[in-house]
């Protein structure tokens, strides 16, 4: 039986797109573009959250008419398989880091995660990334390590390191 795929808002795809753009350096060609977000959102086993700079949820209900504009701070893109869960993309703008929203962005998925069955939550970041302060506090564990994956936008070389926390 194949399933139909969920068909992502215009809306929820902006709001992903509008922290992309802001959060990632293009030198290290990490961004999603447009497509490659909503292509994502079309399985059922993806998921995206996107928080405003008090690290509150935005839906698409939240901004409607008669209501005060909530402006995106940070996003998390995960899917998942039976009872594993893999952050595909987080990310914050640049003011708004170091207040909190990344950690609320985490709660928010081990919330989340755990509603859907899941016990072990598994990310892969490039060598350097400054969020390994923040995933290192949240309680990810490094498990491996894949030597020259990252092709940088100058054509560099960079480790990638995959770290597990089982919630």
């Amino acid at each position: 039986m194949i399933l139909p795929r969920p068909t992502p808002s215009p809306a929820q795809i902006d709001r992903i797109m509008t922290v992309m753009e802001a959060a990632f350096d293009p030198a290290y060609g990490e961004a999603w573009n447009r497509k490659q977000v909503a292509d994502a959102l079309g399985f059922s086993s993806t998921h995206a959250l996107v928080v405003d700079a008090q690290g509150a949820p935005i839906s698409d209900e939240d901004n409607g008419a008669c209501k005060p504009v909530r402006i995106p701070a940070g996003f998390v893109l995960t899917r998942h398989v039976l009872d594993e869960e893999e952050l595909l993309l987080i990310a914050v703008v640049p003011a708004a880091r170091r207040r909190g929203v990344g950690a609320a962005l985490i709660d928010h998925l081990f919330a989340a995660a755990r509603s859907r069955g899941v016990t072990r939550i598994f990310l892969e970041m490039r060598r350097g990334n400054p969020a390994l302060q923040l995933y290192r506090k949240v309680g990810f564990e490094p498990i491996g390590e894949r030597r020259n994956y990252y092709r940088m936008a100058n054509g560099d070389r960079v480790d990638a390191i995959t770290f597990a926390r089982t919630i």
